[in-house]
């Protein structure tokens, strides 16, 4: 009996997973190619911002504190 109720919670589990998915792939659009462009430039900028802090990062530790540990 306890493995029917089980079978039963996870069919409407899934359904109400399922439902929402459905629900959210009503609402996705096509990007414009400006919102694209917008998102593709926002993006190249962000990594290299990281990339350029990753770089000094480890310029710092080779340079400034490389010697400490000779």
């Amino acid at each position: 009996m306890e493995e029917v109720s089980k079978t039963k919670k996870f069919s409407r589990y899934l359904s109400s997973q399922f439902q929402q998915y459905k629900r959210v792939w009503r609402l996705l659009k096509r990007p414009t190619m400006q919102e694209f462009k917008m998102i593709a430039k926002v993006s190249a900028l962000g990594l290299l911002i990281i990339g350029a802090a990753g770089f000094l990062v480890s310029l710092i530790m080779k340079v400034g504190l490389g010697p400490l540990f000779k």
